[in-house]
């Protein structure tokens, strides 16, 4: 109890030094409060290697002038962590791309269109080629722990949740235990040399399961189908890989911001994406739009599950993994990965939590994007605080 209200008395004197921040001295002087944000963010951005400069003296025992006042250097790198976080919780930033079967000027409109609508700011566009996708491992990267369900992982070493063994019980009528007891639980590798057949034929079977009776969805890119008898993890995903290395395709992709005031991230993907399964997903979502629509806008067959239209980042973490992996961003200098660090989450967790680990969180082993997915910035900065401080 005493670490838990230590932690969120750690977070709450960044924030409120964030907010301090923006006022400091500028104000009182009668500078506005735009000029008095761009000035921090300058001495922000500039960090202790330029503190020479600007408005900022550097003095004796670590000290720093400023407009004639002082203040310590330890002081200072507080209140550029202070804006760091204060920034990131004040913003959403989402990477986003339509898929190779749907990239075609008519879908392209139709989303810039909603996100005019939606107050989503494009910040950057782009092509990325099928081919550099297939070199540079981007889409086995981008899908790493659905890849390694299904192609790596072994089912007894997936960490399945309570609830999603119970959905399995439900589903399938026997438990999730004695279904991996009796060695009915394969990854798409291994079930496919069970079947005898190759993985996109495994693929062609899940395509015709049905959700809820023959497919469940245990987590975030984590899915469990009854195929001929047996139960295969992610079945889907040789297939799903195929489509983004054909030659001569290619996805359209966007990074887009927007205020977390006007729109939640859970709107973002639950409205303004939709769901997974386009045919279901939200009637006025893109997704659904794209799937009842889809010869009006040049795509060359219907959109299902798999082929459904477009991507978006699931959270601001998962957003912050997608611009280092696609845009080639580094996580020390995504404004996300800085709010992460100054929160205390070093480099290398915020890089390893990037493929979706299982992590320790309220005594249970869980997928560490799960656990993030569909939260504000705000929140999901907290929680990342709390997952990496072991509570």
């Amino acid at each position: 109890m005493a670490a838990a209200f230590a932690r969120r008395a750690s977070i709450e004197a960044v924030r409120g030094a964030g907010r301090r921040a923006f006022t400091f001295s500028a104000l009182a002087e009668g500078e506005s409060a735009t000029a008095a944000r761009a000035r921090v963010l300058f001495g922000a951005a500039a960090g202790a290697g330029a503190l020479a400069t600007g408005c900022y003296t550097l003095k004796k025992q670590g000290t720093v002038s400023m407009d004639g006042g002082s203040t310590s250097l330890a002081e200072l790198e507080q209140r550029i962590r202070a804006v760091e976080v204060f920034q990131a919780e004040r913003l959403h930033s989402a990477f986003v791309f339509i898929k190779p079967h749907a990239v075609t000027d008519s879908v392209k409109r139709i989303v810039m269109e909603r996100f005019a609508k939606e107050g989503i700011g494009i910040k950057s566009e782009g092509r990325i080629a099928s081919e550099k996708i297939d070199k540079d491992l981007l889409i086995d990267t981008h899908y790493g722990a659905i890849a390694a369900r299904a192609m790596k992982q072994k089912p007894s070493e997936l960490a399945v949740q309570q609830k999603a063994k119970d959905e399995f019980k439900k589903a399938f009528g026997m438990s999730w235990d004695d279904a991996l007891s009796q060695g009915l639980v394969y990854n798409l590798v291994d079930g496919a040399a069970k079947l005898g057949c190759t993985m996109d034929q495994v693929g062609d079977k899940y395509d015709s399961l049905k959700k809820g009776e023959t497919l469940i969805k245990f987590g975030g890119g984590f899915y469990c189908g009854k195929v001929d008898g047996i139960y295969v993890i992610n079945g889907f995903y040789a297939r799903m890989r195929a489509q983004f290395t054909v030659p001569g395709e290619c996805i359209y992709f966007y990074k887009v911001e927007w205020d977390p005031n006007r729109l939640s991230w859970a709107d973002f993907r639950g409205k303004v994406l939709g769901g997974t399964d386009p045919k279901t997903a939200d009637s006025s979502s893109l997704r659904n739009v794209i799937f009842r629509d889809w010869k009006n806008l040049e795509l060359t067959s219907e959109p299902n599950t798999g082929n459904n239209g477009m991507h978006a980042s699931a959270s601001p973490f998962e957003a912050l993994a997608e611009r280092a992996n696609w845009l080639g961003a580094p996580i020390e200098k995504d404004f996300f990965g800085k709010a992460m660090i100054a929160l205390g989450v070093p480099v290398g967790t915020i890089a390893a939590w990037s493929e979706d680990p299982a992590v320790s969180y309220k005594g249970k082993k869980q997928s560490l994007f799960d656990l993030l997915e569909d939260l504000d910035s705000a929140d999901c900065l907290t929680k990342s605080m709390d997952i990496n401080s072991g509570k």
